[in-house]
Protein backbone atom coordinates (compact mmCIF):
# COMPACT_ATOMS: atom_id res chain seq x y z
CA UNK A 1 0.00 0.00 0.00
CA UNK A 2 1.59 3.42 -1.09
CA UNK A 3 2.39 5.29 2.08
CA UNK A 4 1.23 8.55 0.91
CA UNK A 5 -2.79 6.78 1.63
CA UNK A 6 -2.06 5.98 4.54
CA UNK A 7 -0.96 8.36 6.81
CA UNK A 8 -2.96 8.58 10.49
CA UNK A 9 -5.59 11.17 10.96
CA UNK A 10 -6.67 10.66 14.75
CA UNK A 11 -7.58 7.37 15.50
CA UNK A 12 -8.34 6.22 11.62
CA UNK A 13 -6.61 5.90 8.16
CA UNK A 14 -7.77 6.94 4.96
CA UNK A 15 -7.58 3.95 2.33
CA UNK A 16 -8.26 5.15 -1.24
CA UNK A 17 -10.65 8.33 0.10
CA UNK A 18 -12.50 6.20 2.59
CA UNK A 19 -12.01 6.08 6.54
CA UNK A 20 -11.11 2.61 8.08
CA UNK A 21 -9.91 1.50 11.43
CA UNK A 22 -6.19 2.76 12.71
CA UNK A 23 -3.55 -0.38 12.04
CA UNK A 24 -0.87 -1.42 13.85
CA UNK A 25 1.92 1.96 13.36
CA UNK A 26 4.20 2.14 15.84
CA UNK A 27 5.15 5.37 16.90
CA UNK A 28 7.58 7.57 15.28
CA UNK A 29 7.60 5.07 12.35
CA UNK A 30 6.33 7.76 10.19
CA UNK A 31 6.44 11.36 9.53
CA UNK A 32 4.17 13.89 7.59
CA UNK A 33 5.96 16.21 5.13
CA UNK A 34 4.23 19.96 6.21
CA UNK A 35 4.79 20.77 2.55
CA UNK A 36 3.50 17.58 0.21
CA UNK A 37 1.94 16.31 3.16
CA UNK A 38 3.37 12.70 2.36
CA UNK A 39 3.73 10.09 5.03
CA UNK A 40 7.37 9.15 4.59
CA UNK A 41 9.58 6.68 6.99
CA UNK A 42 11.15 8.09 9.73
CA UNK A 43 14.12 6.56 9.34
CA UNK A 44 14.66 8.18 5.38
CA UNK A 45 13.64 11.38 6.86
CA UNK A 46 16.88 11.30 9.16
CA UNK A 47 19.24 9.39 7.10
CA UNK A 48 18.26 12.23 3.89
CA UNK A 49 19.03 15.48 6.42
CA UNK A 50 15.63 15.66 7.44
CA UNK A 51 14.57 17.12 3.68
CA UNK A 52 11.62 15.03 2.22
CA UNK A 53 12.56 12.46 -0.47
CA UNK A 54 9.67 13.41 -2.53
CA UNK A 55 9.08 17.10 -2.44
CA UNK A 56 12.55 18.11 -1.34
CA UNK A 57 10.94 20.17 1.81
CA UNK A 58 12.86 20.76 5.01
CA UNK A 59 11.71 19.75 7.91
CA UNK A 60 13.15 21.41 11.60
CA UNK A 61 16.24 20.07 12.41
CA UNK A 62 16.86 19.02 15.68
CA UNK A 63 20.24 21.33 17.62
CA UNK A 64 22.32 17.96 18.04
CA UNK A 65 21.95 16.84 14.22
CA UNK A 66 22.75 20.49 13.19
CA UNK A 67 25.57 20.42 15.25
CA UNK A 68 27.15 16.64 13.96
CA UNK A 69 26.01 17.47 10.17
CA UNK A 70 28.64 20.81 10.24
CA UNK A 71 30.93 20.18 12.81
CA UNK A 72 34.13 17.72 13.71
CA UNK A 73 33.19 14.49 15.29
CA UNK A 74 33.35 14.98 19.16
CA UNK A 75 34.62 18.66 18.49
CA UNK A 76 31.49 20.61 20.40
CA UNK A 77 32.74 21.75 23.70
CA UNK A 78 29.04 23.24 25.20
CA UNK A 79 28.74 26.89 26.80
CA UNK A 80 26.75 28.25 29.30
CA UNK A 81 24.71 25.42 30.36
CA UNK A 82 22.12 25.49 33.55
CA UNK A 83 21.13 28.95 33.01
CA UNK A 84 18.15 29.05 35.53
CA UNK A 85 14.72 29.94 33.76
CA UNK A 86 12.88 32.65 35.51
CA UNK A 87 9.18 34.40 35.04
CA UNK A 88 9.65 37.80 35.30
CA UNK A 89 6.03 38.82 34.41
CA UNK A 90 4.80 36.31 37.24
CA UNK A 91 3.06 34.61 33.97
CA UNK A 92 0.60 32.14 34.77
CA UNK A 93 1.62 28.99 33.59
CA UNK A 94 4.65 29.78 32.41
CA UNK A 95 6.88 27.98 34.46
CA UNK A 96 5.09 24.55 33.79
CA UNK A 97 5.23 24.96 30.22
CA UNK A 98 9.36 25.32 30.38
CA UNK A 99 9.50 22.29 32.65
CA UNK A 100 7.45 20.62 30.66
CA UNK A 101 9.25 21.55 27.26
CA UNK A 102 12.39 20.49 28.88
CA UNK A 103 11.30 17.08 29.68
CA UNK A 104 9.82 16.35 26.49
CA UNK A 105 13.53 17.71 24.00
CA UNK A 106 15.66 17.74 26.66
CA UNK A 107 16.87 20.60 26.27
CA UNK A 108 17.46 23.25 28.80
CA UNK A 109 16.25 26.24 26.46
CA UNK A 110 15.76 27.01 22.89
CA UNK A 111 19.27 27.79 21.80
CA UNK A 112 22.57 25.59 22.38
CA UNK A 113 25.89 27.59 22.34
CA UNK A 114 29.42 26.23 22.76
CA UNK A 115 32.79 26.23 20.43
CA UNK A 116 33.46 23.93 17.82
CA UNK A 117 35.41 22.79 14.80
CA UNK A 118 34.53 23.07 10.94
CA UNK A 119 37.99 21.87 9.83
CA UNK A 120 40.78 23.08 11.37
CA UNK A 121 38.58 26.57 11.93
CA UNK A 122 37.73 26.67 16.04
CA UNK A 123 34.00 29.24 16.17
CA UNK A 124 31.89 29.78 18.54
CA UNK A 125 28.61 28.63 17.54
CA UNK A 126 24.84 29.17 18.51
CA UNK A 127 21.95 26.77 17.61
CA UNK A 128 18.43 27.32 18.26
CA UNK A 129 15.76 24.55 17.99
CA UNK A 130 12.24 25.24 17.60
CA UNK A 131 10.62 22.54 19.18
CA UNK A 132 11.72 24.61 22.34
CA UNK A 133 8.64 27.46 22.16
CA UNK A 134 9.50 27.85 18.34
CA UNK A 135 13.03 29.33 19.80
CA UNK A 136 11.13 32.46 20.67
CA UNK A 137 13.44 34.67 22.69
CA UNK A 138 13.30 35.22 26.48
CA UNK A 139 15.79 36.32 28.60
CA UNK A 140 17.91 33.00 28.80
CA UNK A 141 17.94 33.02 25.17
CA UNK A 142 19.26 36.14 24.65
CA UNK A 143 21.57 35.94 27.42
CA UNK A 144 23.04 32.83 26.03
CA UNK A 145 23.59 34.90 22.69
CA UNK A 146 25.21 37.96 24.34
CA UNK A 147 27.61 35.41 26.06
CA UNK A 148 28.74 34.09 22.28
CA UNK A 149 29.69 36.75 21.21
CA UNK A 150 31.39 38.33 24.32
CA UNK A 151 33.38 35.68 24.56
CA UNK A 152 34.00 34.98 21.08
CA UNK A 153 35.53 38.96 21.09
CA UNK A 154 37.48 38.09 23.72
CA UNK A 155 39.33 34.47 22.44
CA UNK A 156 38.99 36.17 19.16
CA UNK A 157 36.26 33.74 17.37
CA UNK A 158 34.07 33.94 14.41
CA UNK A 159 30.67 32.85 15.48
CA UNK A 160 28.53 31.26 13.24
CA UNK A 161 24.70 31.24 14.75
CA UNK A 162 21.60 29.18 13.12
CA UNK A 163 18.37 31.30 13.92
CA UNK A 164 15.38 29.82 14.05
CA UNK A 165 12.54 31.85 16.07
CA UNK A 166 8.81 32.82 16.08
CA UNK A 167 10.47 36.13 17.72
CA UNK A 168 10.28 37.61 21.05
CA UNK A 169 8.59 35.64 23.61
CA UNK A 170 5.25 37.08 25.01
CA UNK A 171 5.37 35.49 28.03
CA UNK A 172 8.19 37.81 29.14
CA UNK A 173 6.89 40.91 27.95
CA UNK A 174 9.19 44.03 28.19
CA UNK A 175 11.67 41.94 29.20
CA UNK A 176 12.36 39.64 26.53
CA UNK A 177 12.06 42.57 24.19
CA UNK A 178 15.34 44.21 25.75
CA UNK A 179 16.89 40.80 24.59
CA UNK A 180 17.09 42.63 20.59
CA UNK A 181 18.88 45.31 22.26
CA UNK A 182 21.22 43.04 24.41
CA UNK A 183 22.48 40.93 21.54
CA UNK A 184 22.87 43.58 18.83
CA UNK A 185 25.17 45.68 21.29
CA UNK A 186 26.92 42.40 22.06
CA UNK A 187 27.15 41.39 17.85
CA UNK A 188 28.42 45.30 17.10
CA UNK A 189 31.12 44.99 19.94
CA UNK A 190 31.65 41.16 18.51
CA UNK A 191 32.21 43.06 14.89
CA UNK A 192 34.09 46.38 15.54
CA UNK A 193 37.30 43.88 17.04
CA UNK A 194 37.49 42.88 13.01
CA UNK A 195 35.62 39.07 13.70
CA UNK A 196 33.41 37.14 11.88
CA UNK A 197 30.10 36.65 12.32
CA UNK A 198 28.21 34.47 9.79
CA UNK A 199 24.49 33.77 10.38
CA UNK A 200 22.23 30.81 8.79
CA UNK A 201 18.47 31.63 8.68
CA UNK A 202 16.46 28.42 8.85
CA UNK A 203 12.67 27.90 8.75
CA UNK A 204 10.70 29.89 10.72
CA UNK A 205 13.35 33.31 11.80
CA UNK A 206 10.77 36.07 12.43
CA UNK A 207 10.25 38.82 14.94
CA UNK A 208 12.55 39.90 17.13
CA UNK A 209 14.88 37.61 16.46
CA UNK A 210 14.80 38.63 12.64
CA UNK A 211 15.20 42.27 13.79
CA UNK A 212 18.32 41.84 16.26
CA UNK A 213 20.97 39.32 16.03
CA UNK A 214 19.44 37.18 13.11
CA UNK A 215 20.11 40.41 10.13
CA UNK A 216 23.53 41.73 11.53
CA UNK A 217 25.94 39.10 10.21
CA UNK A 218 28.82 39.77 7.74
CA UNK A 219 27.62 36.89 5.67
CA UNK A 220 23.38 35.89 5.60
CA UNK A 221 22.77 32.91 4.67
CA UNK A 222 19.45 30.85 4.44
CA UNK A 223 18.44 27.38 3.81
CA UNK A 224 16.08 26.90 0.72
CA UNK A 225 12.44 27.77 1.37
CA UNK A 226 12.48 29.36 5.04
CA UNK A 227 10.47 31.91 6.13
CA UNK A 228 12.12 35.18 7.00
CA UNK A 229 10.21 37.86 7.92
CA UNK A 230 9.73 40.35 10.70
CA UNK A 231 5.77 40.19 10.71
CA UNK A 232 4.14 36.69 10.19
CA UNK A 233 2.09 36.52 7.16
CA UNK A 234 -0.81 36.20 9.51
CA UNK A 235 -0.18 39.51 10.89
CA UNK A 236 0.52 40.79 7.48
CA UNK A 237 -2.43 39.34 5.96
CA UNK A 238 -4.91 40.85 8.77
CA UNK A 239 -3.72 44.13 8.71
CA UNK A 240 -3.61 44.80 4.88
CA UNK A 241 -6.67 42.46 4.15
CA UNK A 242 -5.11 41.19 1.13
CA UNK A 243 -3.31 37.66 0.44
CA UNK A 244 0.22 37.33 -0.20
CA UNK A 245 1.42 36.01 -3.03
CA UNK A 246 3.08 32.83 -3.25
CA UNK A 247 6.56 32.64 -2.28
CA UNK A 248 6.84 36.62 0.49
CA UNK A 249 9.50 36.08 2.97
CA UNK A 250 10.69 32.89 1.83
CA UNK A 251 14.11 32.46 1.61
CA UNK A 252 14.38 33.21 -2.19
CA UNK A 253 12.61 36.27 -1.90
CA UNK A 254 15.41 37.64 0.70
CA UNK A 255 18.03 37.13 -1.07
CA UNK A 256 16.04 38.86 -4.33
CA UNK A 257 15.52 41.81 -2.20
CA UNK A 258 18.94 41.89 -1.38
CA UNK A 259 18.70 40.66 2.96
CA UNK A 260 20.87 37.56 2.48
CA UNK A 261 23.80 36.53 0.49
CA UNK A 262 22.90 33.38 -0.80
CA UNK A 263 20.79 30.05 -0.35
CA UNK A 264 22.58 26.84 0.84
CA UNK A 265 21.29 23.64 1.00
CA UNK A 266 21.97 21.37 3.78
CA UNK A 267 24.03 18.85 2.21
CA UNK A 268 26.31 21.73 0.90
CA UNK A 269 26.40 23.61 4.22
CA UNK A 270 29.48 22.62 5.34
CA UNK A 271 31.55 23.27 2.71
CA UNK A 272 29.97 26.13 2.06
CA UNK A 273 31.21 27.68 6.21
CA UNK A 274 34.49 25.83 5.51
CA UNK A 275 34.91 28.02 2.08
CA UNK A 276 33.73 31.31 4.13
CA UNK A 277 36.16 30.87 6.92
CA UNK A 278 38.97 30.14 4.58
CA UNK A 279 38.06 33.24 2.59
CA UNK A 280 38.68 35.05 6.07
CA UNK A 281 42.03 34.24 7.10
CA UNK A 282 44.42 37.54 6.53
CA UNK A 283 47.96 37.02 4.38
CA UNK A 284 50.08 38.72 2.45
CA UNK A 285 51.40 38.16 -0.86
CA UNK A 286 53.85 36.09 -1.63
CA UNK A 287 57.45 37.76 -0.75
CA UNK A 288 60.04 38.06 -4.43
CA UNK A 289 58.05 39.59 -6.38
CA UNK A 290 58.99 43.22 -8.82
CA UNK A 291 57.18 46.38 -7.03
CA UNK A 292 55.24 47.12 -10.23
CA UNK A 293 53.68 45.90 -13.38
CA UNK A 294 55.01 47.32 -16.76
CA UNK A 295 53.04 46.03 -19.60
CA UNK A 296 55.25 45.62 -23.01
CA UNK A 297 55.04 48.50 -25.14
CA UNK A 298 52.91 48.68 -27.96
CA UNK A 299 51.28 51.43 -30.56
CA UNK A 300 47.96 52.57 -30.81
CA UNK A 301 46.01 51.12 -33.82
CA UNK A 302 42.98 52.49 -34.23
CA UNK A 303 41.36 55.57 -33.83
CA UNK A 304 38.92 56.73 -30.82
CA UNK A 305 35.62 55.70 -32.43
CA UNK A 306 37.13 52.24 -34.03
CA UNK A 307 37.94 51.79 -29.98
CA UNK A 308 34.60 52.97 -28.62
CA UNK A 309 32.93 50.38 -31.31
CA UNK A 310 35.65 47.36 -30.21
CA UNK A 311 34.46 48.55 -26.61
CA UNK A 312 31.17 47.76 -27.18
CA UNK A 313 31.30 43.57 -29.14
CA UNK A 314 28.96 41.69 -28.18
CA UNK A 315 30.99 39.08 -28.00
CA UNK A 316 34.03 41.21 -25.97
CA UNK A 317 34.68 39.30 -22.59
CA UNK A 318 32.32 40.33 -19.49
CA UNK A 319 33.11 40.70 -16.11
CA UNK A 320 31.78 37.47 -15.46
CA UNK A 321 34.34 35.67 -18.04
CA UNK A 322 37.40 38.16 -15.57
CA UNK A 323 36.15 35.75 -12.74
CA UNK A 324 35.65 32.42 -14.23
CA UNK A 325 39.69 33.09 -15.32
CA UNK A 326 40.83 34.70 -12.55
CA UNK A 327 38.99 33.81 -9.31
CA UNK A 328 38.19 29.99 -10.02
CA UNK A 329 36.98 29.68 -6.40
CA UNK A 330 35.00 32.89 -6.55
CA UNK A 331 31.95 32.93 -4.03
CA UNK A 332 28.84 35.28 -5.09
CA UNK A 333 27.27 37.37 -2.06
CA UNK A 334 24.05 38.73 -3.11
CA UNK A 335 22.13 42.34 -1.86
CA UNK A 336 22.88 45.37 -0.58
CA UNK A 337 21.00 45.18 2.30
CA UNK A 338 18.28 48.15 1.47
CA UNK A 339 16.12 47.19 -0.93
CA UNK A 340 17.59 44.81 -3.66
CA UNK A 341 20.05 42.50 -5.65
CA UNK A 342 21.10 44.48 -8.87
CA UNK A 343 22.23 41.68 -11.38
CA UNK A 344 24.51 44.43 -13.11
CA UNK A 345 26.76 44.42 -10.32
CA UNK A 346 28.37 40.88 -9.50
CA UNK A 347 30.62 40.77 -5.92
CA UNK A 348 32.36 38.41 -3.54
CA UNK A 349 35.07 37.00 -2.20
CA UNK A 350 38.27 34.71 -3.70
CA UNK A 351 41.50 33.98 -3.22
CA UNK A 352 44.24 35.28 -5.99
CA UNK A 353 47.91 33.84 -5.29
CA UNK A 354 46.59 32.73 -1.55
CA UNK A 355 45.38 36.00 -1.01
CA UNK A 356 41.73 36.42 0.20
CA UNK A 357 40.64 39.44 -2.34
CA UNK A 358 37.17 41.20 -2.26
CA UNK A 359 36.16 41.47 -6.21
CA UNK A 360 33.60 43.09 -7.69
CA UNK A 361 32.72 43.84 -11.48
CA UNK A 362 30.43 45.39 -13.47
CA UNK A 363 28.26 42.71 -15.81
CA UNK A 364 26.79 42.60 -19.30
CA UNK A 365 25.38 39.99 -20.72
CA UNK A 366 26.89 37.28 -23.16
CA UNK A 367 23.22 37.51 -25.07
CA UNK A 368 19.81 39.49 -25.39
CA UNK A 369 18.03 37.05 -22.34
CA UNK A 370 21.07 38.24 -20.06
CA UNK A 371 21.73 41.88 -21.30
CA UNK A 372 17.71 42.18 -20.35
CA UNK A 373 18.68 40.51 -17.01
CA UNK A 374 22.08 42.74 -16.03
CA UNK A 375 19.96 45.54 -17.06
CA UNK A 376 22.96 45.84 -20.05
CA UNK A 377 25.41 46.81 -17.47
CA UNK A 378 23.87 49.57 -16.23
CA UNK A 379 23.81 49.49 -12.22
CA UNK A 380 20.95 50.78 -10.78
CA UNK A 381 21.30 52.50 -6.78
CA UNK A 382 21.38 49.55 -4.64
CA UNK A 383 23.73 47.97 -7.61
CA UNK A 384 26.07 50.82 -5.96
CA UNK A 385 25.02 49.94 -2.30
CA UNK A 386 26.16 46.35 -2.91
CA UNK A 387 29.55 47.50 -4.16
CA UNK A 388 29.60 49.99 -0.73
CA UNK A 389 28.65 47.21 1.11
CA UNK A 390 31.39 44.67 -0.11
CA UNK A 391 33.79 47.61 -0.07
CA UNK A 392 33.08 48.09 3.53
CA UNK A 393 33.28 44.12 4.52
CA UNK A 394 36.76 44.76 2.56
CA UNK A 395 38.19 47.19 4.86
CA UNK A 396 36.83 45.16 7.98
CA UNK A 397 39.14 41.74 6.91
CA UNK A 398 41.19 43.90 5.50
CA UNK A 399 40.81 42.01 2.16
CA UNK A 400 42.25 44.02 -0.76
CA UNK A 401 39.39 45.50 -3.29
CA UNK A 402 39.85 44.17 -6.85
CA UNK A 403 37.10 46.29 -9.61
CA UNK A 404 36.30 45.34 -13.31
CA UNK A 405 34.44 48.53 -14.91
CA UNK A 406 32.30 47.81 -17.83
CA UNK A 407 29.43 50.04 -18.03
CA UNK A 408 27.43 52.46 -20.76
CA UNK A 409 26.98 54.48 -17.35
CA UNK A 410 24.22 54.25 -14.28
CA UNK A 411 20.91 53.05 -15.02
CA UNK A 412 19.05 56.78 -15.48
CA UNK A 413 15.27 55.73 -14.77
CA UNK A 414 12.95 57.10 -12.87
CA UNK A 415 12.77 54.16 -10.31
CA UNK A 416 16.38 54.94 -9.97
CA UNK A 417 16.02 58.49 -9.18
CA UNK A 418 13.04 57.28 -6.58
CA UNK A 419 15.68 55.40 -5.01
CA UNK A 420 18.74 57.96 -4.93
CA UNK A 421 21.09 56.98 -7.82
CA UNK A 422 23.36 60.22 -7.22
CA UNK A 423 23.27 60.17 -3.79
CA UNK A 424 24.49 56.23 -4.13
CA UNK A 425 27.44 57.36 -6.55
CA UNK A 426 28.58 59.99 -3.79
CA UNK A 427 28.72 58.17 -1.04
CA UNK A 428 31.12 55.56 -2.90
CA UNK A 429 33.03 57.97 -4.33
CA UNK A 430 33.14 59.67 -0.32
CA UNK A 431 33.94 56.04 1.12
CA UNK A 432 36.48 54.86 -1.60
CA UNK A 433 38.75 57.74 -1.42
CA UNK A 434 39.53 56.97 2.29
CA UNK A 435 38.61 52.90 2.54
CA UNK A 436 41.38 51.29 4.98
CA UNK A 437 42.14 48.58 2.39
CA UNK A 438 44.18 48.80 -1.24
CA UNK A 439 42.12 49.02 -4.20
CA UNK A 440 42.78 48.37 -7.96
CA UNK A 441 40.22 49.31 -10.71
CA UNK A 442 40.60 47.75 -14.21
CA UNK A 443 38.49 49.46 -17.30
CA UNK A 444 37.72 45.88 -19.28
CA UNK A 445 35.15 47.47 -21.71
CA UNK A 446 32.96 50.39 -21.25
CA UNK A 447 33.62 53.18 -18.55
CA UNK A 448 30.51 55.17 -18.80
CA UNK A 449 30.71 58.77 -16.41
CA UNK A 450 30.01 58.74 -12.87
CA UNK A 451 28.81 55.20 -12.86
CA UNK A 452 31.90 53.82 -13.66
CA UNK A 453 34.15 56.58 -11.88
CA UNK A 454 31.59 54.41 -8.24
CA UNK A 455 33.99 51.67 -9.08
CA UNK A 456 36.90 53.41 -9.49
CA UNK A 457 38.37 55.82 -7.02
CA UNK A 458 41.27 54.00 -6.41
CA UNK A 459 45.35 53.55 -5.66
CA UNK A 460 45.67 52.35 -9.12
CA UNK A 461 43.28 52.48 -12.26
CA UNK A 462 44.42 50.66 -15.28
CA UNK A 463 42.39 50.27 -18.88
CA UNK A 464 42.33 47.29 -21.43
CA UNK A 465 43.99 49.14 -25.08
CA UNK A 466 40.47 49.15 -26.42
CA UNK A 467 38.45 50.13 -23.23
CA UNK A 468 37.28 53.90 -23.22
CA UNK A 469 36.62 55.93 -20.05
CA UNK A 470 34.68 59.10 -20.46
CA UNK A 471 31.98 61.79 -19.26
CA UNK A 472 29.47 60.38 -21.05
CA UNK A 473 28.77 58.33 -24.36
CA UNK A 474 30.08 60.17 -27.59
CA UNK A 475 26.33 60.46 -29.04
CA UNK A 476 25.25 62.05 -26.19
CA UNK A 477 28.17 64.08 -26.14
CA UNK A 478 27.99 65.28 -29.24
CA UNK A 479 23.80 65.75 -28.83
CA UNK A 480 24.43 68.24 -25.74
CA UNK A 481 27.39 70.20 -27.27
CA UNK A 482 26.28 69.90 -31.06
CA UNK A 483 22.45 69.40 -30.84
CA UNK A 484 23.70 66.09 -33.42
CA UNK A 485 24.05 62.89 -32.14
CA UNK A 486 25.51 61.60 -35.46
CA UNK A 487 28.55 63.55 -34.94
CA UNK A 488 29.58 60.95 -32.18
CA UNK A 489 32.88 59.53 -34.25
CA UNK A 490 34.14 63.36 -34.16
CA UNK A 491 33.11 63.77 -30.59
CA UNK A 492 35.44 60.74 -29.48
CA UNK A 493 38.48 62.35 -30.84
CA UNK A 494 37.83 65.53 -29.38
CA UNK A 495 37.04 63.92 -25.85
CA UNK A 496 40.49 61.67 -25.73
CA UNK A 497 38.60 58.83 -23.95
CA UNK A 498 41.07 56.05 -25.01
CA UNK A 499 43.39 54.33 -22.81
CA UNK A 500 46.57 55.99 -24.67
CA UNK A 501 44.88 59.41 -24.45
CA UNK A 502 43.95 58.66 -20.76
CA UNK A 503 47.07 57.55 -20.06
CA UNK A 504 48.95 60.86 -21.42
CA UNK A 505 46.50 62.70 -18.77
CA UNK A 506 47.67 60.68 -15.76
CA UNK A 507 44.05 59.51 -15.50
CA UNK A 508 44.72 55.71 -16.21
CA UNK A 509 48.15 53.94 -14.33
CA UNK A 510 49.05 52.05 -17.14
CA UNK A 511 47.20 50.15 -20.39
CA UNK A 512 46.71 46.08 -20.94
CA UNK A 513 47.37 44.84 -24.35
CA UNK A 514 45.15 42.88 -26.36
CA UNK A 515 44.54 40.76 -28.85
CA UNK A 516 43.68 42.05 -32.35
CA UNK A 517 40.54 40.46 -32.66
CA UNK A 518 39.54 39.92 -28.69
CA UNK A 519 36.97 37.70 -27.85
CA UNK A 520 35.94 34.95 -24.97
CA UNK A 521 37.92 32.23 -26.82
CA UNK A 522 41.41 34.10 -26.48
CA UNK A 523 41.36 35.62 -23.30
CA UNK A 524 45.15 33.85 -22.31
CA UNK A 525 47.56 37.40 -23.14
CA UNK A 526 44.84 39.46 -21.14
CA UNK A 527 44.74 37.05 -18.45
CA UNK A 528 48.42 36.56 -18.75
CA UNK A 529 48.79 40.47 -17.94
CA UNK A 530 45.94 41.00 -15.41
CA UNK A 531 47.77 38.07 -13.15
CA UNK A 532 51.18 39.72 -13.49
CA UNK A 533 49.57 43.21 -12.37
CA UNK A 534 47.43 41.60 -9.68
CA UNK A 535 49.96 39.87 -7.99
CA UNK A 536 52.61 42.99 -8.24
CA UNK A 537 49.83 45.53 -7.16
CA UNK A 538 49.02 43.15 -4.03
CA UNK A 539 53.16 43.15 -3.27
CA UNK A 540 53.57 46.36 -3.50
CA UNK A 541 50.37 48.04 -1.44
CA UNK A 542 51.67 45.14 0.93
CA UNK A 543 54.34 47.09 2.22
CA UNK A 544 52.83 50.48 2.52
CA UNK A 545 51.54 51.63 5.76
CA UNK A 546 47.81 52.41 5.26
CA UNK A 547 48.11 56.12 5.97
CA UNK A 548 50.83 56.25 3.56
CA UNK A 549 48.19 54.38 1.12
CA UNK A 550 45.57 56.80 1.81
CA UNK A 551 47.67 59.95 1.57
CA UNK A 552 48.65 58.37 -2.11
CA UNK A 553 44.85 57.60 -3.16
CA UNK A 554 44.16 61.26 -2.12
CA UNK A 555 46.80 62.95 -3.97
CA UNK A 556 46.31 60.73 -6.75
CA UNK A 557 42.90 62.38 -7.21
CA UNK A 558 43.63 65.81 -5.82
CA UNK A 559 45.99 66.84 -8.56
CA UNK A 560 43.29 66.98 -11.04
Amino acid sequence: MNLGTMFKKNNYITVGGKRESRPEVPDGLLKQCNKCKAAIYTSEVISNHYICPKCKGYFRLPVNKRIEMITEPGSFDSWDEGMEVCNPLGFKGYEEKVRELQEKTGLEEAVITGSAFIGNNKVALAVCDGRFMMASMGHVVGEKITRVFERATSEGLPVIVFACSGGARMQEGMISLMQMAKTAAAVKKHGDAGNLYITVLTDPTTGGVTASYAMLGDIILAEPGALIGFAGPRVIEQTIGQKLPEGFQRAEFQVEHGFADAIVTRDNMKNTLLDILRLHKVKRIREGMPDAFVPTSFEQKADAWERVILSRKKDRPTGMDYIRELFPDFMELHGDRYFGDDPAIVGGIAEFLGVPVTVIVQCKGRNTKENIKRNFGMPSPEGYRKVLRLMKQAEKFKRPVICLVDTPGAFCGMEAEERGQGEAIARNLLEMSALKTPILSVVIGEGGSGGALAMAVADQVWMLENAIYSILSPEGFASILWKDSKRAKEAAEVMKITSHDLKKLQIVDGIIQEPKEYTRENMGLVIEQLEELLGKFLSECGKKDMDELLQERYERFRKF
